[in-house]
């Protein structure tokens, strides 16, 4: 079954063409992952999907992105409606200055969520989903700065969780992360997409390897390739995908 559908997706920044005809399947409750060198469109690509390059100025977008069957950039479209369905996770860990319990329920709040149970319900399910219950339960009214890097990640992601999303986006969720909190990351991926669909971009394409059911190629803001990941790993199509993985450019 398909999730979303990307179709002729061109995006400029001023005079850059930075997104050229962009043509992506997403599955539902599989992940996704986005690979590519630097500056290929990666990032830009990902925050299409909640609309999230709407705060740069001189932005232009074409084509359609449907979720659901619904073209997230109509005109209609209810864009906050848009981001609580679709959370986002960031490359550095970014939890608020509140309590850890005050960042799960933020966008709770903001949705118009008041009663006491609802919040602890959603907050305590978020933090299992994230798999950081055991460890902050007794703490919850503290700082989300007194956590680690990799459990404020977990936070976060909690935190995006808590709205109950049909899409979690994460931009290079573990590359401000050790190899330990890395690894507890990419488990949680494994373990979530049965609940949610996930796309992914990732510097490290081994890691891509691990976690992904379905991998897409970026050159210069065009996908190259998309594929199943086991596939496109071991028998690329493309020469130059063939050469990213292998590490003669990129």
């Amino acid at each position: 079954m398909v999730d979303v559908l990307v179709e002729n997706l061109n995006l400029w920044f001023g005079n850059a063409h930075i997104l050229k005809n962009i043509r992506l399947d997403i599955y539902d409750n599989k992940v996704t992952a986005l690979i590519g060198p630097s500056g290929c469109g990666k990032s830009t690509l990902i925050r299409c999907f909640n609309r999230m390059n709407d705060f740069i100025e001189n932005v232009k977008i074409e084509g359609r992105i449907l979720i659901d069957n619904e073209d997230i950039y109509n005109e209609k479209s209810d864009v906050f409606d848009l981001r609580s369905r679709v959370g986002m996770v960031f490359q550095k860990p970014n939890p608020f200055p509140k309590s850890i319990y005050e960042n799960l329920v933020y966008g709770l709040k903001i949705k118009g969520i008041k009663k006491k149970s609802v919040l602890e319900e959603r907050a305590e399910k978020s933090l299992k989903q994230a798999g950081l219950w055991i460890e902050v339960k007794d703490r919850l009214h503290s700082s989300a700065f007194s956590l680690s890097g990799g459990q404020q990640q977990r936070l976060c992601i909690a935190r995006a969780l808590a709205t109950e999303p049909e899409i979690l986006l994460l931009d290079e969720p573990t590359s401000a992360l050790d190899p330990k909190s890395s690894n507890k990351i990419e488990e949680l991926l494994l373990e979530l997409k049965n609940s949610v669909t996930i796309i992914i971009v990732t510097h490290n394409f081994s890691q891509a390897g691990r976690v992904s059911d379905y991998t897409a190629f970026l050159y210069l803001g065009e996908i190259v390739e998309y594929g199943k990941t086991d596939k496109l790993f071991t028998v690329p199509k493309d020469k130059r995908t063939e050469e990213f993985l292998t590490g003669r450019f990129g």
